[in-house]
């Protein structure tokens, strides 16, 4: 199978999270809000120079390095074992996405741009991005997959 189609979902999450952050920055001053489902869900224009949460503030060398060697590793993957499940290549080209999204505001931002913040149950969680959604996506389908396998190679033991 052609893990071509994981580069192209991969491209897909990076033009969609620059582009979204991109309307963000000129549209929106920092702080301004915009409620789009009241209680639930508004867009808020922040920024982060953090990791989530804001931890790591201003550690940006951390975070190029970080990046730098999580791309190599997901690239490798992704062609080794991509090609063996869609699962798997389908969540590599997320976290890739995500990653890439995140790393290109960093270089050339300075910072993360952020504006989807959400209520939940009242409960109030980080604002976020695209690309943090693709990489919590991404994440998911990999664990998912991960249990799944572990299911079946204790079926086939018993």
């Amino acid at each position: 199978m052609n893990v071509l189609k994981y580069y192209a979902l991969t491209l897909a999450i990076i033009l969609l999270d620059q582009i979204t952050k991109w309307i963000v920055v000129k549209e929106m001053v920092v702080g301004e809000r915009i409620r789009l489902i009241e209680n639930v869900l508004y867009f808020t224009s922040h920024r982060n120079q953090g990791a989530a949460f804001g931890i790591l503030e201003g550690q940006m060398w951390f975070f190029y390095i970080v990046t730098i060697v999580v791309v190599i590793g997901i690239v490798y993957y992704m062609k080794k074992e991509g090609s063996k499940s869609v699962m798997i290549g389908i969540s590599l080209g997320f976290i890739l996405g995500g990653a890439l999204g995140n790393f290109i505001d960093r270089v050339f931002r300075g910072e993360v741009v952020d504006f989807i913040d959400t209520y939940i149950f009242g409960y109030n969680f980080a604002i976020f991005n695209v690309a943090d959604s693709a990489l919590c996506v991404g994440v998911g389908i990999l664990f998912v997959k991960m249990i799944a396998d572990e299911w079946k190679q204790k079926k086939e033991r018993t």
